[in-house]
């Protein structure tokens, strides 16, 4: 498989990619946000309609359609965020057979599939075991271990890992190419490998970032002092922020909490409460307040 280099970081997945096993008929791209799960999805659907000799070529109709992201035979479920129903299910079922449009496959492209409660997700492993031999699923998760052993073990588990910090410099830097390197390597820096986190940071900067970051040091100040009145009276005004800038908040905050374990604060305590903000993290995609 070629194209791979718009992957950054995770060279074990791309030598398996690169290996020339052929492509299979369902995969499980698994990795927190941000890790480049919908990149390898593009790719991959891509490779899936190429009617090129080296897929994906780039050249071909499919190809280009697939990059475009207008192929009528790459279809997307569950990109809103909401939850995989049963009946979703049964509707994706029933759509995939009827046969493809224009390429010789027909690619799914399942999103937040950590979500799909049980029933769906049996409902998906029927169709993964006797679904059209032209239907491929790329089923895209945060967490493997979410999904029923009976469907991951339908997939090949693709797992995607944080980058180094030299290897986020060299992809934003590309990515950014007006953007000062100072910037850039603070982003890399703070992203903690995930990929998706700096490009929110550089692509939201100004007033923003700046309010992110007035509010961490804020937070971090009243969390390390243990000033619980004040701390809870302050996150009563966190309410009106959007998910997203919740997560880059608690992302940030995290960041401050870790440089304050080197200045003499308690060992202890910090990393309990920085364990307590990642849970706080992993809760938002769930609306939970």
């Amino acid at each position: 498989m070629r194209g791979l280099e718009a992957l950054c970081g995770n060279g074990s997945v791309k030598r398996r990619l690169e290996a020339g096993r052929g492509l299979s008929h369902a995969y499980l791209i698994a990795g927190p946000p941000g890790c480049g799960k919908r990149t390898l999805a593009g790719l991959l659907s891509q490779a899936l309609v190429c009617s090129g000799e080296e897929v994906p070529c780039g050249g071909c109709a499919h190809c280009r359609k697939a990059a475009a992201g207008v192929h009528p035979d790459i279809l997307r479920w569950g990109a809103d965020e909401a939850d995989l129903t049963v009946s979703q299910v049964r509707e994706l079922r029933s759509d995939a057979y009827i046969r493809p449009n224009e390429a010789g496959r027909k690619v799914y492209i399942l999103e937040n599939t950590q979500k799909m409660n049980g029933s769906a997700q049996n409902a998906l492993l029927k169709l993964l075991e006797d679904g059209p031999a032209y239907a491929a699923f790329l089923l895209l998760s945060d967490n493997a271990g979410a999904l029923l052993p009976t469907v991951r073990s339908r997939c090949e588990l693709l797992t995607l890992s944080p980058v180094s910090p030299a290897e986020a410099v060299d992809w934003l830097l590309h990515r950014f190419p007006d953007v000062p390197r100072e910037r850039v390597e603070e982003a890399a820096r703070r992203c903690e490998g995930v990929l998706g986190r700096a490009v929110a940071w550089l692509e939201g900067g100004g007033a923003a970032l700046e309010e992110v970051r007035t509010a961490s040091v804020k937070l971090a100040e009243l969390l390390l002092t243990g000033a619980e009145g004040a701390a809870l009276e302050y996150c009563v005004g966190l309410e009106r922020w959007e998910r997203d800038a919740l997560k880059d908040l608690l992302d940030e905050t995290i960041q401050r909490l870790r440089e304050a374990m080197s200045g003499g604060e308690n060992l202890r305590r910090v990393m309990a409460l920085i364990d307590h903000l990642q849970r706080l993290g992993e809760a938002l995609p769930y609306h939970v307040g």
